[in-house]
């Protein structure tokens, strides 16, 4: 099964532009996380790992945009970044007082983001 997610995501990355697949990753950890907010006390225990993958994204996404030779402007790769921060601090409040609105911000940025990536 594992195999197969794999060369999905091979296939995937081959074909979908970088906006589409960030966007969808966005998406993705979004969907997690609204998982997590809609059944908070039967899906907490998810909390976690819908986190740790959110943070790890946007890990990527920040790391991304900070490349010198990053094709965005100079002004949106800082917004980007700062963005970024916001997220890994917002998160690190979340795990340390979980509570379920507190997850809707983190859901709204992603799509939000997502949805620019997408133009829409």
């Amino acid at each position: 099964m594992r195999q197969g997610f794999q060369a999905y995501g091979k296939v995937a990355h081959q074909t979908a532009n970088p906006r589409e697949l960030e966007a969808n990753l966005l998406l993705r950890a979004a969907a997690q996380l609204q998982s997590v907010h809609d059944a908070w006390d039967d899906r907490k225990p998810q909390l976690d790992a819908a986190l740790i993958y959110n943070r790890k994204l946007w890990t990527v996404l920040m790391t991304s945009v900070t490349e010198k030779d990053h094709p965005l402007p100079r002004e949106i790769r800082q917004n980007v970044a700062n963005l970024g921060l916001f997220v890994m601090n917002h998160t690190i409040g979340v795990m340390a007082d979980p509570r379920a609105d507190q997850l809707q911000v983190l859901i709204n940025i992603n799509r939000e983001i997502a949805s620019g990536l997408l133009g829409r």
